[in-house]
């Protein structure tokens, strides 16, 4: 089963009422894990690269692990998806690499860092709209700023500061209709990395009122949670056991992601989670076998480590058992699709 326009998985978990997990990778473990998951609970799935993802594993390795991974798992609906593009041209390479999704977070400039203006974000987005949708592409932007900063993308705001700059839902409309975009990232208080909250998030902190008004004043908006990793106490716990030095921090709990679901939410992006599992299994072998040597001795559970994460997230996004429903669209199919919508 070849590589498929994002937008068709999104369209079905619509329809279907689920939610697809987006789970980053840096190397073919990763990459393995992820397809190890959906094989096991009949799975579509997207797998996505940041850009620093790209620069450490080169988008060559990327691409023809990806060619693997489709080829190996037939069965499957994969998206390949670039994570945060800062820029039109980083979006445009990687169109030109194959992805078949991109994000442009015109939300911050270039430098990934500096919240941008409203005009800013609506010119660079609709840029890349045009360049992606004339090939069939998939775009995912973003409305409002997260808080924290991962793989050098964030404006590095504060818990606290985060909650200044939330997605405006009377503003998401008007983004959504002068873009063109398919999908669009909200802000409701959640940040990227490990340290997202220092107490259990309530209601005052994850803003799921933003999400259920967006989706009421636009019922077929697909938008997406980022930072949306859930940090399992119990995988600090190993990581802490074995030597880390974790501090305390929690996650976004899955009932508010499964609640985001219900109101909207169809893409659900997890990275820390599968980061923390395979740190926590590659220490435990580390500590208990100081003698091994091999990779294979510790990437082997690592690997397997965050397969199960992976799954579980599955299961409780729904979009498992999904796989074979998913219309195996090319991207020839989506450019017609884009070119009689306009």
């Amino acid at each position: 089963m070849a590589i498929i326009p994002m937008r068709v998985m999104l369209d079905h978990a619509a329809e279907h009422g689920y939610g697809v997990g987006a789970f980053n990778v840096n190397n073919m473990e990763q990459i393995q894990a992820i397809m190890m998951a959906a094989q096991e609970t009949d799975s579509p799935v997207i797998v996505q690269a940041s850009r620093g993802a790209r620069s450490y594993s080169n988008d060559n390795y990327l691409r023809h692990l990806m060619i693997a991974a489709s080829e190996l798992n037939p069965n499957i609906p994969i998206a390949m998806h670039q994570d945060h593009g800062n820029s039109p041209a980083t979006c445009i390479s990687a169109i030109e690499m194959g992805f078949s999704s991109v994000m442009m977070d015109g939300s911050l400039e270039e430098d990934g860092k500096t919240p941008a203006s409203w005009d800013y974000n609506v010119r660079v987005t609709k840029e890349v709209v045009d360049y992606a949708h004339a090939r069939g592409v998939t775009v995912e932007a973003e409305l409002g700023c997260l808080g924290g900063i991962e793989d050098g993308q964030g404006a590095g705001l504060s818990e606290e500061e985060a909650q200044d700059h939330l997605t405006d839902p009377t503003e998401a409309g008007d983004f959504v209709e002068q873009t063109n975009c398919d999908a669009l990232a909200v802000a409701i208080g959640t940040s990227h990395g490990a340290y997202k909250f220092k107490k259990k998030p309530t209601g005052k902190v994850l803003r799921m009122d933003v999400i259920a008004e967006i989706h009421r004043r636009m019922p077929n908006c697909h938008m997406v949670m980022h930072g949306s990793s859930s940090v399992p106490q119990e995988l600090l716990a190993i990581i802490n056991e074995y030597g880390g030095e974790m501090p305390e921090t929690y996650g976004v709990p899955v009932e508010d992601i499964q609640e985001g679901i219900k109101h909207g939410v169809r893409k659900i992006n997890v990275d820390t989670d599968n980061r923390l599992a395979m740190t926590g299994a590659i220490r435990k072998v580390l500590t208990l076998e100081p003698g091994a040597f091999d990779p294979r001795d510790y990437l082997k559970p690592a690997r397997q480590a965050m397969s199960e994460v992976v799954a579980a997230r599955m299961v409780q996004f729904g979009q498992a058992g999904h796989a074979g429903g998913v219309e195996m669209k090319t991207l020839d199919e989506m450019k017609s699709y884009y070119l009689a919508s306009v």
